[in-house]
């Protein structure tokens, strides 16, 4: 693996995200909101519970949280995707802030969330150890993170198509952990407890989501995949042509009428701390 430039790596996630926050609002949201239930349910959430949504995004989960009746703190790196989150949730409170320095005390939140931020961290167990802090004694956190290429196809489309058109690493973009490392059950576990936390488990989801059809679905990944939608610019013309062309004859093999059926899965970690 190469050796993660933290600052780089964040830096780059930090622009990216900012650049594609509305675009990902309108695409990607929808699909990380499958989310949202699960990860409450797992860390436990109810009604008077301050929770904190890491890496919040355009606040989905946040939303659904205060529907539970929580006061929900979320927090962001991007800018734009603050204030998308705050503008849409005027009942949560949201601001900018790096995973691995939270701005918050020990043990301010009962119950800590993330969704599908952990392969978006230079170093995830930093990261875990920081959220760890801020979370309450007997307090429960819960992560959200992707399932294998072969059972999310949002993902495999885009990582086949750069595959079979010879995509070459871009030298401009910096090195980021492995995107699929904690999609393994055991690797996800290990992170959790590497925090402290006890009880901790790992359960699978998954769920089909309908896209208009090939399209709507480059559009949409293009603007919603900081990592690959990058790794797709930084190639010559012909290059990003052929990836172009064999995303849209692997998306065809998941047509549905006249629409295109994608199965998605994700894992959701979870654990207490004692």
């Amino acid at each position: 693996m190469a050796e993660i430039d933290a600052k780089a790596f964040r830096d780059f996630e930090r622009a990216a995200h900012d650049r594609i926050a509305d675009s990902y609002h309108a695409f990607f949201a929808p699909i990380t909101e499958h989310a949202a239930a699960p990860l409450l349910g797992a860390a436990q959430v109810g009604a008077g519970m301050r929770v904190l949504d890491v890496a919040c995004g355009p606040g989905v989960v946040a939303r659904a949280a205060a529907r539970r009746g929580a006061a929900v703190t979320g927090l962001d790196i991007a800018p734009r995707m603050v204030a998308i989150a705050a503008a849409l949730n005027p009942d949560c409170t949201f601001r900018e802030g790096d995973v691995e320095s939270l701005p918050f005390a020990d043990a301010s939140f009962d119950a800590v969330v993330c969704a599908f931020g952990l392969g978006h961290f230079p170093r995830p167990e930093r990261a875990l150890a920081e959220c760890a802090r801020v979370l309450a004694r007997g307090g429960r956190l819960a992560f959200a993170w992707w399932d294998v290429p072969e059972r999310n196809r949002m993902h495999w489309i885009m990582l086949e198509a750069l595959q079979a058109a010879g995509a070459q690493p871009a030298t401009g973009l910096p090195a980021g952990p492995p995107m699929f490392r904690y999609s393994d059950d055991a690797e996800l576990a290990a992170l959790l407890a590497s925090a402290g936390l006890a009880e901790v488990t790992v359960a699978p989801h998954a769920f089909t989501h309908r896209v208009a059809g090939a399209q709507a679905l480059w559009t949409g990944a293009m603007g919603s995949m900081a990592r690959s939608s990058a790794l797709v610019q930084a190639q010559p013309p012909a290059v990003q042509q052929r990836i172009r062309e064999a995303f849209e004859r692997l998306a065809a093999r998941h047509a549905a009428g006249e629409g295109i059926d994608l199965p998605v899965a994700f894992k959701v970690g979870a654990g207490r701390k004692a």
